[in-house]
This record gives structure tokens, sequence and C-alpha cells, in this order.
């Protein structure tokens, strides 16, 4: 009697520790998604007729500006996730490995300290470093360059997306950075292998999880964002998250909106499917 009553109270502890991440999942996540799915495929014929059929998905195909924005905000996306790394890695591995006592801790702190500020002040910081009358434009005036306007072009909006996903790229290498064992680098040089093959054959495969798993959060930031593209990038920048907020905003079109949405959120599921294919991962191991 006990032990059934034992089981039922653990039964009932479970349930009441899932029941506030089932309500987020289910309120927060799922049903606005199958929602705007379900307005995606609406038409509307007159402001009380609705009809239902692929109108939206279609526009998205015969407009080339809608498909193109779209490509190359997922191009662009995966640009900037790679460069995060590239940035991030060396960060991580001195953190985890070379790294030490207080050091380690102001380091990891001075990685932070940005995102204590909301993306908005983050991005017109970079604003006001880049501008004609900024800093770094001051600065090519003092040897004796023109001033120069750095705003308003890819090279900015990726600058300010790289530093906006750093931290989340550092974070997981530093967690799995700092469980590899000195014992596997030594015996790699001791093998006679350099610094390119220990960190081919032994470092990466090791950090592999980390990497897949700041990749998937820098991408899916980075493809969604809106601030940093609309204003590093000025009037000439084309990310499609400015074309849904047009459709849903500017012009109250939210059934292409909604579709528009759907699209980005297929490329984003698509795009992570394939690096744990191409990687040889597993969500769970990644997420882990």
């Amino acid at each position: 009697m006990n032990k059934v009553h034992h089981q039922h109270a653990r039964r009932l502890s479970l349930w009441l520790l899932l029941t506030p991440f089932v309500l987020w999942i289910g309120l927060l996540v799922l049903l606005p998604h199958l929602q705007m799915l379900r307005v995606s495929f609406q038409v509307r014929e007159s402001w009380d007729s609705v009809t239902w059929g692929l109108d939206q998905y279609a526009h998205f195909f015969t407009e080339p500006y809608y498909w193109r924005t779209f490509l190359r905000t997922g191009l662009m996306s995966l640009l900037t996730m790679i460069l995060t790394l590239v940035v991030a890695f060396p960060i991580a591995w001195y953190i985890a490995r070379l790294a030490r006592g207080r050091a380690r801790g102001w380091l990891f702190l001075a990685c932070l300290i940005p995102f204590w500020a909301s993306e908005l002040v983050r991005t017109y910081g970079w604003m006001i470093l880049l501008r004609e009358s900024g800093v770094f434009s001051a600065l090519l005036q003092w040897f004796g360059f023109a001033p120069t306007e750095m705003l308003y072009n890819d090279v900015a909006v990726v600058v300010g997306l790289v530093y906006n996903g750093l931290l989340f790229m550092v974070v997981p290498l530093v967690t799995t950075l700092d469980g590899l064992d000195e014992s596997l680098v030594e015996a790699g040089y001791d093998l006679g292998g350099g610094h390119f093959t220990v960190m081919r054959e032994i470092v990466v495969p090791w950090a592999m999880p980390g990497i897949v798993s700041g990749c998937i959060v820098v991408f899916m930031l980075t493809l969604g964002s809106y601030l940093t593209p609309t204003l590093m990038g000025g009037k000439d920048s084309a990310w499609f998250t400015q074309q849904i907020f047009t459709q849903f905003i500017t012009r109250f079109n939210w059934e292409q909106g909604a579709a528009l949405g759907i699209l980005l959120l297929l490329l984003s599921s698509l795009m992570i499917w394939l690096g744990l294919r191409l990687t040889g991962q597993s969500l769970r191991k990644v997420m882990g």
C-alpha cells in the first residue's frame, strides 16, 4: 500500500514540475504557431468574406523580391554564424583551457557585460562607432584619410550580428572544451601531430556538440533578427524579417505576413536538420 502511494506521489510531483513547461510550450509556442499557420491559408476576399487556399505562398514564389530576400537572409545568416564561430572559438579556448583562477571569471564576465543592455542599446553603440562622425572615422581622419561612413551596408550588419551572437557561441564552447582531457591533447602531440592535426582530430570532434549547439542558436537568432539589420543596414538592407514586419504592421496583411513567418520557420528548421545530419549529432546530445 505504501509503495503504491509512493508511486502516486512521485507521479503527481512529476506532473506538477512539468506543468509550467507544458503550459509554456503549449500556450506560448505551439498555439501561436498553429494559429499563424491557419491564418497563412486564409484568402480574404473582403472584410467579412474569407476562403482558404495557397494564394499567399504562391505570391511569395511569384514575387522575386520576396524569395530573393529570403535566400539572401539565409545566406547572410550562415555567413554570420561561421564568422561568429571563428571569433568565438579562440575566446572559448582561452577561457576554458588557458585562463586560471580569477582571470577566467573576469574574461567570462567581459563577454557577459554587453548583454546586460538590450539589443537596441548595443546596436546604437555600434552605430555611434561606425557613423561618419564616429570614433572609427575620426581615427582614420587622424591618420589623414577622408571622413568615412561605415554604416548602412552588409559589412556593418554582419558586424552587429556577430557581436550580438558572440556570447551564445562562447558559452556552449566553453562548456564542452572545459571537459576535454588534457592527456588526449598531449597524446596527440606525442604521436607526432602538429597544432592543426591535433585541433582537427581531437579538439574539434570533442567540441562538436558545443559547436553545433552554438551554431544552431546563433543561426536562429540571426535569421529572426530585426533591429540590427534595420538600424545598421538602413533602407537598402533587405532582411526577411523586415518583409514580415511590413505585411503585419504597415500593410495590415496578416495572411501574407503569417505565410512569410511560416516560411522563415521552415527555413530555420531545415537548416537545423541539415546541420545535425552533416555533423552526425543528435538534438538531444547537442542540447544536453
